[in-house]
């Protein structure tokens, strides 16, 4: 069976799931997930789990994300991307000086407005299926944060933003309020995920390169399920101390840090996430195969 994680770089025009699908072919994998969607008309990194890993996409799926994003002035759309059918067009006259003084208004903790064309909820129902429809549902904003925004090259009307931002932030949202500011109205035009946490689209492969290699340098190109929990909290568990935790039974662990904690055993191999409470306990919650459960999976 195979456990890790391959740094993708998705191609424009392709779901996430596709793209997916196709991967997991390539490795003949089993059971594979990813951590974090792309649209269709987005690219770049994307988090493809394989067997174990798919365990982990939690913290994959709170960590910090950063794309490059091309905004076009003058243009509000009914989806906020290019995809959808031009609502209202406006002249573009904004001088740089002003356009840096609006993206000072997004920089640090923001509201946010989930767009209808999202894939969040309602009745159970995703909004892009309601908005097709032609409804319009409340929806809650929510507070993101956007640790960084910069111009990286303006040309009216179309200007490429650098942007950081938490998880859960809307670049698409991002752009139409942009817009909105500056009094000309924008949608996002493109949009490429440069990194995830601490991976980058630098180390990332396509689909059409990982068919071209060989079946041993494709394996290779796995991050090894450590590698996904770096950062975190660490605690290490002798065999006894695991087995009673694979069994649902909390550990006590001096000077063990609140929140979630990454479990290895002595030889470094992952047992997986658990979640260290006030007075050092320690409660399981997602564990990788036991060395019994491993054995018997390649019998």
């Amino acid at each position: 069976m195979i456990d890790g994680a391959l740094l993708l770089d998705k191609a424009v025009g392709l779901s996430s799931n596709a793209a997916l699908q196709q991967a997991k072919r390539l490795y003949g994998a089993r059971k594979a997930g990813h951590a974090g969607t792309l649209d269709p008309l987005a690219s770049g990194l994307l988090i493809v789990l394989f067997g174990e890993a798919t365990k982990f996409a939690g913290p994959l799926l709170d960590s910090d994300k950063e794309y490059v994003a091309v905004l076009k002035l003058g243009e509000r759309t009914r989806t906020g991307d290019a995809e959808g059918e031009v609502l209202e067009a406006r002249p573009v006259d904004v001088p740089e000086e002003r356009l840096e003084a609006a993206l000072r208004r997004f920089r640090g903790p923001i509201e946010q407005l989930p767009p209808m064309h999202s894939a969040l909820k309602h009745g159970g129902v995703p909004l892009y299926k309601l908005a097709r429809r032609g409804e319009t549902v409340a929806r809650a904003t929510r507070r993101v944060e956007i640790f960084e925004l910069e111009v990286m090259t303006y040309a009216p009307p179309r200007v490429e933003l650098r942007v950081r931002c938490s998880k859960g932030t809307y670049v698409r949202t991002l752009a139409e309020d942009i817009g909105a500011a500056l009094g000309t109205g924008a949608h996002l035009a493109a949009l490429r995920r440069t990194a995830s946490g601490p991976f980058r689209l630098s180390d990332a492969l396509t689909l059409d390169a990982l068919a071209e290699l060989a079946p041993e340098e494709r394996l290779r190109r796995l991050l090894p399920l450590p590698r996904l929990l770096e950062g975190l909290p660490r605690a290490e568990l002798d065999l006894s101390s695991e087995a009673r935790l694979r069994n649902g039974q909390e550990l006590r662990i001096s000077g063990l840090a609140e929140g979630l904690c990454a479990v290895y055993r002595p030889d470094g191999a992952v047992i997986g996430l658990a979640r260290g409470e006030a007075g050092g306990t320690l409660r399981p919650l997602r564990l990788t195969r036991s060395i019994a459960q491993a054995a018997e999976k390649h019998r």
